[in-house]
């Protein structure tokens, strides 16, 4: 259980949503700001401003005598992330937990032909292809802290620079805020490991999925099974494994859906980053306003993808 609760902190990622807070873990409701916060992205938005940043650097590449292939090997559905809880019986009975789209994104990432198109170029046309790309040897560092300290780093410059100044304004504060935001759940993990609602609600699932023929504690656990089978399968068998891992996968988000696992999740993790704002709380509403100034900019750049 404590391990299948580390990664729901890490990936349910509640601290994006904006979701409202059911109360703490002893009955009671933890005092509401009254203010209106900014909401989060969606990850179909989250997905188009990263689609509109790849059109901007595409065109400042061309505009500089270089040749750039945008990243849209998936499709809007391929594109969906398959989070800890995921409870879309629809997509499951599709695509499984997406095995096959993480095997085709691999494929596409390998066959990049940005980076084939660097490789044919002259030693120095594969430098000033660098420089105009991020900045080369005289790209600018940007820094993060982390909210358990520590910090983070990034070279910045060329063409993602512009891209990110068109969408963000001050790519340097966003960078900040997405790091902060991100490394939020560090905080109060042990807190939501223990949580008694969400261990409850996990049981419950827990039981549901032994009741549909597939016996295991957690998500994680369902996940990593499926994972192991497949490989041992091998190509060979490739269909069989799929086939196997749409039954659990279908079996996974129905138990989530008949138990609200997903939405005792996102309450319980809501709650907990909720207490953090007196800390944090201007930096995850920078977050959030830039995120959805830039998703603003980007329906005015880059169609959504079919």
């Amino acid at each position: 259980m404590r391990r299948v609760l580390v990664s729901l902190c890490a990936v349910v990622a509640v601290v994006t949503t904006g979701c409202a807070d059911s109360g703490d873990a002893d009955g009671g409701r933890a005092p509401q700001d009254p203010r209106p916060r900014p909401r989060a992205l969606t990850w179909q938005q989250e997905l188009r401003v990263a689609d509109a940043q790849q059109r901007l650097i595409k065109q400042c590449m061309n505009r500089q005598g270089f040749t750039y292939w945008e990243d849209r090997g998936l499709t809007l559905q391929e594109s969906r992330p398959v989070r800890f809880v995921q409870d879309d019986v629809a997509w499951a009975r599709t695509h499984g937990y997406g095995g096959r789209i993480e095997a085709k994104s691999l494929r596409v990432h390998e066959r990049n032909p940005n980076g084939t198109y660097r490789q044919g170029l002259s030693a120095t046309r594969r430098a000033a292809f660098d420089t105009a790309l991020d900045g080369g040897d005289d790209a600018k560092t940007l820094r993060a802290p982390l909210p358990v300290g520590g910090e983070v780093r990034k070279r910045l410059g060329g063409c993602t620079e512009e891209a990110e100044h068109t969408l963000y304004g001050d790519p340097a504060v966003w960078f900040r805020t997405s790091k902060t935001v991100s490394g939020l759940n560090a905080l109060y993990g042990e807190e939501l490991m223990k949580d008694r609602r969400l261990t409850s609600a996990i049981r419950a699932w827990a039981r549901c999925m032994k009741q549909a023929g597939q016996p295991y504690e957690d998500p994680g656990a369902a996940r990593e099974a499926v994972r192991v089978r497949t490989s041992r399968l091998g190509a060979a068998r490739a269909d069989e494994a799929f086939a196997a891992e749409r039954r659990t996968a279908v079996a996974d988000a129905t138990c989530a859906r008949g138990t609200s696992l997903r939405a005792v999740a996102t309450a319980r993790e809501t709650h907990y980053q909720d207490r953090l704002r007196d800390r944090f709380g201007k930096d995850i509403d920078t977050y959030r306003n830039l995120g959805r100034q830039a998703h603003d900019r980007a329906v005015r750049i880059v169609p959504e993808r079919d």
